[in-house]
């Protein structure tokens, strides 16, 4: 669905450029993921999420382990085991494995806490980056700004639209 979209905005504009015979459409294009990569604010969201999620793995390792460990014994076990309490045994497994299976997509599902958080950490400084974007493309009267990092796929770039450098710069320049 969001190729779709993407698909649809890319011809809307190039539909747009069309329109516009006369003039010259003025393109140009960042790569957001570098910015990303480079901006303190967004490097210290990253840490703070990459810690949330090394401490969710921990916890998912322990209960996995238990799981196991409590497998293996069952296993040992299961021969010299009463039907009923093979049957007990069972149960606690397949209960564990809902319980691990719960967790692992309370935090890290479609919609788990992961997603909350990296929303929650990564919005602001996204917004903020759309901000100096949108500013530099008014100030220069570009008609289109695409973000290679994306699934965009651009064929061919001219490194002299490359606004990469300029809205990390801006950017750099507010925060001192």
């Amino acid at each position: 669905m969001r190729t779709f979209l993407k698909i649809g905005i890319i011809l809307a504009c190039i539909v747009c450029s069309f329109s516009l015979s006369h003039a010259q459409a003025k393109i140009g294009w960042v790569n957001s993921q570098a910015i990303m990569d480079k901006l303190p604010e967004a490097q210290d969201a990253q840490k703070q999420i990459d810690n949330i999620v090394a401490e969710w793995q921990s916890e998912l390792a322990k209960m996995q382990n238990d799981w196991q460990k409590k497998y293996e014994e069952y296993d040992k076990k299961k021969l010299i085991l009463t039907d009923q309490l093979r049957a007990q045994s069972e149960k606690e497994l397949q209960d564990l494995d809902k319980k691990i299976a719960d967790y692992r997509n309370k935090k890290f599902g479609q919609n788990g806490e992961l997603f909350t958080k990296q929303n929650d950490l990564m919005k602001p400084v996204q917004n903020k980056i759309f901000k100096v974007i949108e500013d530099i493309a008014k100030e220069d009267s570009y008609d289109y700004i695409f973000d290679k990092s994306g699934d965009v796929l651009l064929m061919y770039t001219n490194d002299k639209y490359d606004l990469t450098m300029k809205v990390f710069e801006r950017l750099t320049t507010f925060n001192k």
